[in-house]
């Protein structure tokens, strides 16, 4: 019992062996401890994330937010929770979360536990791509419509390579460590890309004008982390960034018809004014 106790509560619990030649255990207390939710408000947000984390996939998150909840609702008053509980549920019917078209790509869950732990070592992964043996350094995880893991194939002295988490099978954890990158920031790696393509040919500067009926609409937009816009004298909204994947683009572009106008690079011009180049190649 005393082990069960110490394992539940590890930053938590002082063994002390007095002159009696007794020993004690002592729950100190830990100040997060007396943190608890204030109102209905916090709830509803908790349980927002959490379904949108499981709407995309991310079964891992949407766990771990679960677990903080119940333990945030159980430090409330039994009245107090109740009514937190019944507000929240009455704003959430108010709140819906709209459906966003795209693949719907179930991961097993236990692989990407099996990837995280990996990464904390860090430690190789072996693992089965499309029927061929895979021995990677993983990175970190992009999430999107679909969900890839980042990881450089062992013994490559390269760029590291996008692998599906879909499609990677019977993988477990080596006991072989490695070095990561120093310097390596994920956000700034997945911000190379317009979507989660990468391709260091493309990665550049890209420039779109968009029409002045349209620029009011595209101004609400965040087409990429780094971008910049620029309102033209003529009415036009001019935005710029910098980052690889010229199909996704085209994809993204089609949508806004001819209010857009792709100034640069010209190869991304090509795709969007030829849509019949890329007809084929699905998402």
């Amino acid at each position: 019992m005393a082990r069960a106790l110490s394992d539940a509560f590890p930053h938590a619990v002082e063994m002390n062996d007095g002159e009696d030649r007794r020993r004690r255990w002592r729950i100190r207390e830990v100040p997060i401890a007396r943190l608890r939710l204030h109102g209905a408000d916090e709830l509803e947000a908790l349980e927002t994330a959490i379904r949108v984390l499981t709407d995309n996939g991310d079964g891992r998150h949407a766990r771990s937010l679960s677990s903080l909840k119940a333990r945030l609702i159980a430090a409330l008053p039994p009245l107090a929770a109740r009514a937190a509980e019944a507000d929240a549920d009455a704003l959430l019917e108010a709140h819906g979360i709209a459906a966003r078209p795209g693949p719907i790509v179930k991961v097993d869950p236990s692989l990407v536990d099996t990837v995280a732990e990996a990464m904390r070592g860090p430690f190789c992964i072996e693992f089965s791509y499309n029927g061929e043996p895979r021995e990677v350094q993983p990175y970190g995880i992009l999430t999107g419509p679909r969900r890839y893991l980042v990881a450089r194939q062992r013994g490559e002295e390269g760029s590291l390579r996008h692998f599906r988490l879909d499609r990677m099978s019977d993988l477990h954890i080596t006991d072989r460590w490695f070095a990561r990158d120093d310097g390596f920031d994920l956000q700034r790696y997945a911000a190379r890309a317009f979507g989660a393509y990468q391709n260091e040919a493309e990665f550049g500067e890209v420039v779109w004008r968009f029409s002045k009926s349209a620029a009011e609409r595209a101004a609400e937009w965040r087409f990429h982390p780094s971008q910049t816009s620029l309102q033209l004298p003529d009415g036009r909204l001019e935005v710029r960034f910098e980052a690889s994947g010229w199909l996704e683009m085209a994809w993204h572009l089609l949508w806004w018809g001819d209010a857009v106008e792709v100034v640069s690079p010209e190869q991304l011009r090509a795709l969007v004014s030829n849509p019949d180049r890329n007809a084929g190649a699905l998402p």
